[in-house]
């Protein structure tokens, strides 16, 4: 068994309930959308939002039908988010598929991607939930802020390391913090628990992303290529570190390529290979370390309870994981 399958297996029967649920959410009567809907669902991922959902739910009272709207909610918002993504990147392939663009062109996906956020907050409407409605509709502003700054910050390379947090604050971040907060939503109407989720989800989701970040280095050797984020000109923890402690005009060497000859694979791997040598991976290590160990704080008054173990089981496979 996976370690993967571990942490699914205490809410296995919630999960399915979900999967239901959510199969149900994305029906339409349009032959096509349909198709690319069952599509999307036969080659769902890791599902690890939904399961974040279901978990601060259940920390903080129990599983309800309302848990599984805010599930759906949050998986719909995050389809729909990836499925934009791929346009914009022009990518071809998603989790090991082809992805909606290159199945359907660009057209139908972005209205895909329309269509599943708009059932996303329709869902909340129309079982009146209007706290859900307002925790989701800040993610979504949050994460389209996140990436309109890093897409400003690409062009001018001025990020440093308080820019770079915000910009996962709210492009990465944001959506595991409203999971999390969505998840005690409903379960709670307690407001300072539920803030306390949602600090837990926001630096969770900050530690998830420094993860995603050392891969783009080959920590682990995944499926990502390697260096990618250098040549869509990302400046993520690893890098801007390695920057910051060069001298100036080696620094104006590396911004110069990443500007200018982020296609040449030669100089690309000169930079890899000067953030490996340097203590980049190492500080963005020491960095994840530091935001998993203060989401944690967060649920310190959950520590007697077989669900904050489980929780604590899902938090260390964030910053394990290997892809």
């Amino acid at each position: 068994m996976t370690k993967l399958s571990r942490l699914k297996a205490p809410i296995k029967p919630q999960l399915e309930q979900f999967e239901t649920y959510f199969r149900d959410t994305m029906k339409s009567r349009v032959p096509l959308l349909d198709r690319i809907t069952y599509y999307i669902v036969k080659r769902k991922g890791k599902q690890l939002r939904p399961m974040f959902v279901l978990y601060c739910a259940k920390l903080c009272g129990g599983i309800s039908e309302k848990t599984y709207i805010a599930a759906s909610m949050v998986e719909l918002l995050h389809t729909a988010t990836l499925v934009h993504d791929d346009v914009v990147d022009d990518a071809m392939t998603r989790r090991g598929f082809f992805s909606i663009n290159a199945l359907w062109k660009n057209k139908a996906a972005v209205l895909v991607g329309d269509y599943l956020l708009s059932k996303g907050l329709l869902i909340s409407l129309e079982n009146k939930e209007y706290r859900l409605l307002d925790v989701m509709s800040k993610a979504v502003r949050d994460m389209s802020e996140g990436e309109l700054l890093q897409m400003e910050k690409s062009r001018s390379l001025d990020i440093d390391e308080s820019t770079y947090f915000e910009i996962i604050r709210k492009k990465t971040a944001s959506l595991i913090s409203a999971s999390c907060e969505a998840g005690a939503v409903s379960a709670t109407g307690d407001e300072s628990l539920i803030d306390e989720i949602a600090a837990f989800g926001q630096k969770i989701g900050i530690a998830f992303q420094m993860k995603d970040d050392l891969f783009d280095y080959g920590e682990n050797h995944v499926g990502k290529p390697v260096g990618n984020d250098i040549k869509e000109k990302k400046m993520t923890l690893p890098l801007i570190h390695t920057l910051a402690a060069m001298g100036f005009s080696e620094r104006k060497k590396y911004l110069k390529t990443i500007r200018k000859h982020h296609d040449n694979s030669k100089r690309m791997k000169e930079i890899i290979n000067r953030v490996r040598s340097g203590d980049g991976m190492d500080y963005t290590r020491e960095k994840m370390m530091y935001y998993k160990n203060e989401a944690l704080q967060h649920l310190s008054h959950f520590a007697s309870s077989d669900v904050y173990d489980q929780v604590v089981n899902m938090v260390e496979y964030v910053i394990e994981r290997k892809k």
